[in-house]
């Protein structure tokens, strides 16, 4: 008759967080990936530029 196999090393479970997470900020609080276009200047070849990135193909 064989012994059972030892057990090998545990791993640690992850230790609980009780935080409340609406107290941290999350990526949707900044207004960071909300349609702007960084380094625009607000010039109106920009502005210009930009509009024609983003017309509908039918107002062609």
């Amino acid at each position: 008759m064989s012994s059972p196999a030892a057990p090998g090393p545990c791993e640690p479970k992850p230790a609980l967080i009780f935080d409340d997470p609406l107290d941290q900020q999350s990526s949707d609080d900044t207004d960071r990936g909300w349609g702007e276009r960084p380094g625009d200047g607000g010039d109106s070849a920009a502005d210009l530029r930009r509009f024609l990135d983003e017309k509908p193909p039918h107002h062609l």
